[in-house]
Formats: structure tokens, C-alpha cells, sequence
């Protein structure tokens, strides 16, 4: 990532940030902020394309972003105030892709990246339960990929009930 991007990403997120009212930040703290994490969609991946994208193996490695570029975004949301009841360390959440990886979320678009809580009741660990059941379901063809992607777009809580448990 060149250093202009390192300074205008930063930049870009305190503004949103302080556009924002403080009741912006959703009740449920597993879930994002809608007006600043709405979700967004990889357009190389399509109901067409699945079986030669997400569902072969390994392919979510092919397209994650460097750690570097994660680390740096989810400091700047930290410190912008998109955090957890002011926690901003950094052990404690995980960049998470709202519309995972494994059913054709955008890598790197601020718009699908979020600083999940992790010690919380419905952390980090079973948002990946629920990406990884319907991960499943769409390559088996149970489920198109544009209804995988919806239930992450929404309160990804209530999929979790449907599809996990």
C-alpha cells in the first residue's frame, strides 16, 4: 500500500466518524455500525463464477488483504471511536470483513471492514461459525450467493440462529 493510502485512509474514517451522532453505534455491539460498515461486494464473484472463485479451496487466501493494510484500518477505527465500550486495544477485535471473504466480500473496502469485538457473546468466533455454514450452502447450491451475502448485509445474529444454532 503506497504511504498516501496509509495517510488518506486514516484521514477518511476520522471524518466519517465525526459525522456520525454517538447514536450511530448500533445496540448490539457484535453488530457494525450500518452507516459506516454497510457491507460491500466483490464484483469478480457472482452466482456464475462461485464454482471458480469462493468455493475452491484456498481461495480466500488468494485475495485477503496484507496484514498491514487490516492492522492499520482497525487502528484508525479504534481510535475514531469505533470502539467497544471505549476499549481501543487492538487484541481485542478482529478486523472482520462484514460480508465475509467466503461468500464474495470485497477484501478491501473500508465500507465491508469493521473492528469486531471478540470477547463478547457473539464475537468474532461465531460470526465465523455462521461464514462458515453458509459458505457451505452456497457451493452446495442451497443457497444463491446474493441470499449468503443479504444475511451478513443484516443483523448477521439472527442467520446465526437460523443457520448455526
Amino acid at each position: 500500500m503506497t504511504s498516501i493510502h496509509r495517510t488518506l485512509v486514516p484521514l477518511l474514517l476520522l471524518s466519517l466518524a465525526s459525522a456520525l451522532p454517538a447514536s450511530a453505534a448500533p445496540a448490539n455491539p457484535a453488530l457494525p455500525r450500518h452507516a459506516q460498515t454497510p457491507g460491500a461486494i466483490d464484483p469478480r464473484v457472482t452466482q456464475a463464477t462461485i464454482m471458480s472463485t469462493i468455493c475452491v479451496s484456498g481461495y480466500t487466501r488468494t485475495v485477503r488483504p496484507p496484514e498491514s493494510y487490516t492492522y492499520d484500518l482497525k487502528v484508525s477505527q479504534l481510535t475514531s471511536g469505533y470502539s467497544y465500550r471505549g476499549d481501543t486495544s487492538t487484541r481485542d477485535y478482529e478486523e472482520d470483513h462484514l460480508v465475509p471473504l467466503e461468500v464474495g466480500g470485497s477484501p478491501s473496502s473500508v465500507k465491508n471492514l469493521w473492528p469486531e469485538p471478540r470477547h463478547i457473546a457473539f464475537g468474532a468466533s461465531r460470526k465465523d461459525a455462521l461464514e462458515n455454514a453458509v459458505h457451505r450452502l452456497v457451493c452446495d447450491g442451497s443457497l444463491s450467493l446474493a441470499a449468503g451475502q443479504a444475511l451478513f448485509e443484516g443483523n448477521w445474529i439472527t442467520a446465526y440462529h437460523k443457520y448455526v444454532g
